[in-house]
């Protein structure tokens, strides 16, 4: 089948989109992306062919001047005009992206389009009617229960409940990354959610036994360097054990302020590629999969950090929140913290390390179904159902 995939984002970079584009191109559908700003010269995977658009950039500040350094009546003007505009902006660069994308897409007809995301579902359910094609939402978050930022939007929010409402139910299939989710969109449809979790392909490591020390040597935190991700208890924990701390991903550049002043031994780096991280993970010894409890969608989530660390053997400190505990106790993969609690992160630190080699044995073990090859199944499934009823 020509399958059409929509996502606001740099598919370069989202890992999620590429393993499903992949997996479906390896089981002779033809995929089609259409993301944004994706890098020039950078090739999607073999049967795979890609369209880049642009919605605009991000709202910054001006200047070279990050936002501690602004002081006075101004800064604070410029911090509330932020808080009060970012919504309005959010919602100007989605609509400019499918407009542009809309344009991109042109007359072409496709047998499914496939929606990344509530951001893309409007235009990929308009396009799917224009095609008479399959229509599949793949929810990668609780859209409705996510953490938001800048000024109340209530009304925005009930639109967009209702819309996401309405199509998951006219959807011929609906995906999701955990049981939760998947359990609370199941509620607006007759059919069942798939659960295609952000996990990994397995890799053949012969010598990663002896790439891990006998007692970690500290922690990893391997993704977006921002707000609502409890980096700031982590720093605190980890400085009150002298461990090892190194951050590594994309960075917000208005978050970074807020971690000056921590007296830990923290070191921050750029996104490096999937096996690089893998590496480090090894090297350093336990992953930190850290969320704020502030939202439903965060008590939802599976982070593909949990899922990395299986991939690397190393185990998990995640924050104890409903989808992660019941992951984590379920293999037995680490310990848990209460998100916020220094304390409490630090003693589940010392937990892991207490019991290290048998943490590292049982993240292995869980390899056997937390990959990759598992969830390419259930999502092939799910498209060998649309073609049947084409």
């Amino acid at each position: 089948m020509d399958v059409l995939m929509l996502v606001v984002s740099n598919v370069a970079h989202d890992a999620r989109v590429l393993r499903e584009a992949s997996a479906l191109a390896d089981h002779g559908h033809a995929v089609h992306i259409v993301g944004r700003d994706v890098p020039e010269g950078w090739q999607p995977p073999d049967g795979v062919t890609l369209a880049s658009v642009s919605g605009g950039s991000g709202l910054k500040p001006g200047g070279s001047a990050s936002p501690r350094r602004r002081r006075g009546p101004v800064g604070v003007t410029r911090a509330a005009a932020r808080w009060i505009l970012l919504p309005q902006h959010r919602q100007r660069v989605w609509r400019a992206w499918c407009e542009q994308a809309r344009t991109a897409v042109g007359e072409r007809r496709f047998d499914v389009v496939h929606a990344h995301d509530f951001n893309v579902l409007l235009l990929a359910a308009e396009l799917a009617d224009r095609s008479g094609a399959k229509l599949v939402y793949d929810s990668h978050e609780w859209w409705s229960g996510r953490e938001r930022h800048g000024r109340p939007t209530p009304f925005e929010r009930r639109r967009e409940l209702s819309d996401e409402r309405r199509i998951v139910a006219r959807a011929d299939a609906v995906l999701t990354v955990s049981d939760g989710i998947a359990a609370r969109l199941g509620r607006w449809r007759a059919t069942p959610v798939a659960v295609i979790r952000n996990t990994f392909p397995l890799i053949s490591a012969p010598d990663e036994v002896a790439q891990l020390p006998e007692r970690p040597r500290g922690v990893v935190y391997a993704g977006r360097i921002g707000a609502a991700r409890d980096i700031e208890t982590l720093l605190d924990a980890a400085s009150g054990l002298g461990l090892e701390t190194l951050l590594m991903g994309n960075a917000d550049r208005e978050y970074l302020p807020k971690l000056r002043g921590y007296t830990a031994n923290v070191r921050i780096e750029p996104a490096r590629p999937v096996d690089e991280v893998d590496t480090v993970l090894r090297r350093v010894g336990i992953s930190m999969v850290t969320l704020t409890d502030t939202c439903e969608n965060h008590r939802l989530a599976l982070p593909n950090k949990v899922f990395h660390a299986v991939r690397a053997g190393v185990p998990v400190v995640a924050a104890d929140l409903p989808e992660l505990r019941r992951l984590v106790t379920a293999y037995g993969i680490g310990a848990l913290y209460r998100p916020g609690d220094a304390a409490s992160l630090r003693a589940a630190l010392e937990a892991v390390t207490a019991d290290y080699p048998g943490l590292c044995d049982r993240a292995r073990r869980a390899r056997a179904e937390l990959n990759w090859d598992q969830d390419a199944g259930e999502l092939v499934k799910v498209y060998e159902a649309l073609a049947a009823e084409r």
